[in-house]
């Protein structure tokens, strides 16, 4: 991609081509200042890479009223007034913001509410402003219709805005001059960026576009949509899309594919749903290899790391799960669709790509994406407004059925919407080009919420590396960051691992630091994982099943609140695999887990005075995921 920086292709046995202030392998002969003429990244900034306002029609359709401008006052840490009419305002602004508007129908939702002629002489349309109007429980039931409609391909042509339109045209052109009126390059950086909102029967196949351009690059196009005659459904045609807006201007532009938890196999499927099946040929696989590099993790619609079906030994697989059906609940989840729908299964199914026709689809970071509907990025468990207006606190909201399917037997509730978490990303400034590199190189992670800092490196370090006070240095003097290839050594070494973790300052202490490995077993072609703690709190020993004990709970849900009397603020090691096989391609990425601590379902019940069913979860274990860094055989 145009920017790619070249550092992530040049990697020599352990070490990275990085400039030659950081590989100094002392400071002799270096400025006694250690921060001075640094050229790695030294700084990591938090943001919400998916958020939509009242423009996507699914948000204003439902009562959200904050527009644009509103969500960015609010990002960059001013009080606003809810959709509700509550005030509200975050602990800390976010460094970066992407707010990221449905493509399909863009500009179409103001219309509706306020009548406009065209759409109240269409049925759908004048249905759809009559319920919307009235409010409450008939726009929300009206706003889930309209997604399941869309979903199935059965709206009405007249709510399908086009691109050429005036609804279309100059919606992008208003979101665009947002962007750029509340861009403060170093101080609150505000990206460019629309969500693909493709659907097959209710499967959930959306993108998330990012640019790292401005306006002079981003208002020569308009955003590719599904719906036709202008748009499609098929990523492929999305990538196509993406490589002429390079060539046309000049810029640069990535996508990340979110919730696959909702795609019902169909987002990573092992062959081409749109083909009849077929197999994936090799050009596909490095196109899609291009094109996205990225996966949202976790989002308020469930986590998206593993499932107990794909790690049955893990115990802390089963976090936040939605797996019950597609995003339309217009079919049921199936466990043959499990091991497409979660990361680290997609993972390991691009190691297997990779040793059968040599090249991996799935180098994918990691994300974090609120995918909110207010206008309102709350991922503070103690302050969250909820992914929908009908969400926004309230004693009733978590017991309210959120959407269902009579004929399937199948509907969740309020309850099991989660806090989002952030995307943070290692970058050299906060700007729209230092927030966009740092993606695309995948020097990125995903927290649930805390604002915890990891550093994760590999590489061959030795024990005391842990222990010095420039990490950094060390790790990109001896190593490569999450997000990059190692190639082994010729002596096949097995490679060593540096990472280190720092608990949000407001925030739980840690339990424990995991790595997890990931690789295809060459005599049976099966994927394998394994779940490894390499450094934990509170001086516990392994059990002789290998598990450590418990770190404990200090949570007083009567409160509701925690205290860090156990756990850790900080932990850090060098760890080397010892099941490491120097002829097997296999990936690594760290996970970091706090002590538990209250859910969002907690606070509710205190501030509302309410009971909460058995069912209600009121306890979380926040964790954050590093980008994995692929191992690759020398001999390759």
């Amino acid at each position: 991609m145009a920017f790619l920086l070249a550092g992530l292709l040049a990697v020599a046995a352990f070490a990275q081509d990085l400039p030659p202030d950081a590989a100094a392998g002392s400071l002799k002969g270096r400025p006694y200042s250690p921060y001075a003429d640094r050229g790695f990244p030294t700084q990591v900034f938090f943001g919400d890479t998916h958020v939509h306002s009242a423009l996507s029609a699914d948000a204003g359709g439902g009562g959200t009223t904050l527009m644009p401008r509103d969500m960015y006052r609010f990002a960059r840490g001013e009080q606003v007034t809810s959709n509700t009419g509550q005030p509200v305002k975050l602990s800390r602004p976010f460094d970066f913001y992407m707010l990221t508007e449905h493509t399909d129908g863009m500009g179409v939702i103001t219309d509706i509410i306020r009548g406009a002629p065209n759409i109240m002489s269409d049925p759908d349309g004048k249905r759809f402003h009559d319920a919307f109007a009235k409010g409450g429980d008939d726009a929300k039931e009206a706003s889930i219709e309209l997604i399941a409609k869309f979903s199935q391909g059965t709206l009405s042509q007249a709510l399908l805005y086009q691109p050429g339109t005036s609804g279309y045209d100059n919606t992008w052109r208003d979101l665009v001059q947002a962007a750029e009126e509340f861009n403060t390059p170093h101080v609150f950086t505000a990206m460019i960026a629309y969500e693909w909102t493709s659907l097959v029967a209710g499967d959930n196949l959306h993108r998330n576009v990012i640019f790292r351009d401005g306006p002079e690059r981003a208002l020569q196009v308009v955003p590719f949509l599904m719906s036709p005659p202008a748009g499609s459904a098929d990523p492929r045609d999305l990538w196509k899309w993406m490589q002429a807006y390079e060539d046309k201007t000049g810029g640069d532009v990535l996508a990340i594919p979110h919730n696959p938890n909702l795609s019902n196999g169909r987002m990573f499927a092992p062959n081409d749903t749109f083909r009849d099946g077929e197999a994936f040929d090799v050009e596909y696989l490095k196109t899609r290899q291009t094109w996205e590099r990225l996966l949202e993790i976790q989002q308020t619609k469930g986590d998206s790391e593993t499932h107990l079906l794909i790690s049955p030994t893990d115990e802390f697989a089963d976090y936040e799960t939605w797996d019950w059906a597609n995003l339309d609940v217009s079919a049921a989840n199936a466990d043959a669709m499990i091991p497409y729908e979660y990361a680290r299964g997609i993972l390991k199914e691009g190691i297997r790509f990779e040793a059968e026709q040599g090249v991996n689809p799935y180098k994918l970071g990691f994300v974090g994406g609120s995918d909110i509907h207010t206008g309102l990025t709350t991922g503070d468990d103690a302050n969250f407004f909820g992914a929908f207006t009908w969400m926004e606190p309230s004693a009733t909201r978590a017991t309210t059925v959120a959407k269902g399917n009579v004929a399937l037997d199948i509907s969740y509730k309020g309850w099991q919407y989660a806090t989002p978490g952030p995307t943070a990303v290692w970058a050299t400034e906060n700007t729209r080009a230092g927030i966009f590199d740092a993606m695309e190189r995948r020097e990125v992670y995903s927290t649930t919420g805390p604002r915890i800092t990891v550093r994760f490196f590999g590489g061959s370090f030795a024990p005391e590396d842990v222990h010095t006070r420039e990490l950094a240095r060390v790790g990109y003097t001896k190593g490569v960051p999450m997000g990059s290839d190692l190639i082994a050594p010729e002596d096949g070494t097995a490679p060593s691992f540096l990472v280190y973790a720092l608990r949000d300052p407001i925030g739980a202490n840690l339990d424990r630091v995991q790595i997890i490995k990931g690789w295809v077993d060459p005599a049976t072609g099966d994927t394998r994982e394994q779940v490894y703690d390499v450094v934990w709190s509170d001086g516990r020993e392994p059990g002789a099943d290998g598990k450590l004990p418990d770190v404990g709970n200090t949570v007083d849900l009567t409160i509701p609140s925690w205290t860090n009397d156990i756990g850790a603020p900080e932990l850090g090691t060098v760890w080397t695999d010892p099941d490491f096989d120097p002829n097997v391609h296999a990936f690594y990425y760290a996970r970091v887990i706090e002590i538990p601590t209250p859910r969002w379902t907690a606070y509710d019940a205190v501030r509302f005075g309410v009971d909460m069913p058995s069912e209600v979860k009121m306890i979380t274990r926040e964790r954050a995921y590093t980008s994995p860094i692929w191992f690759t055989p020398s001999t390759d």
